[in-house]
């Protein structure tokens, strides 16, 4: 079975990119030295600075297998493949609630850049899944586990241009 490719805007790769270059350049030789200090120390068996270091440098290890596993199968959403006219990923978008009245704007993105709290919503997620491809105007019908929901399109942007 051939991997699930992980789609990321062009936003997207660069904030991993960095991170990644963060945990290998900087973050490994801060927590080197920290145990390097909690060594010289001397019994390592009752040793919190020891241990917390150790934790430390296997969650970075972690995070830096992750990410490289996440930008080893990645695909760029091309700049030149976002337009306003259709949604798609890269865009942000303007929807009203036709029945609560309430407007919402989400930027959609691949599953691996989903995040509720920054209202970057996955092209995989029901409410995603259902704007892809709307224009501005249209009603699109979101089936969820809380019910079914309509929402009308009313405002498409490229998200990097804010």
């Amino acid at each position: 079975m051939e991997e699930k490719k992980n789609i990321l805007t062009y936003e997207g790769l660069k904030k991993y990119e960095d991170e990644l270059h963060e945990l290998k350049v900087v973050k490994r030789k801060e927590v080197a030295q920290k145990i390097k200090e909690a060594r010289e120390q001397g019994d390592l068996s009752e040793n919190a600075e020891y241990d917390a270091a150790k934790d430390e440098q296997r969650d970075i290890e972690t995070r830096i297998e992750e990410l490289e596993k996440i930008l080893k199968n990645v695909e760029v959403v091309a700049e030149e493949d976002v337009t306003s006219d259709r949604i798609n990923i890269g865009c942000t978008v303007r929807i009203k609630d036709l029945e609560e009245g309430d407007i919402e704007e989400y930027s959609i993105v691949g599953s691996t850049e989903a995040n509720s709290l920054e209202g970057k919503i996955s092209n995989e997620s029901p409410v995603g899944k259902s704007l892809i491809g709307a224009s501005v105007g249209d009603t699109v019908s979101v089936i969820t586990p809380a019910g079914e929901f309509k929402y009308e399109v009313l405002e498409i942007r490229k998200t990097n241009q804010g």
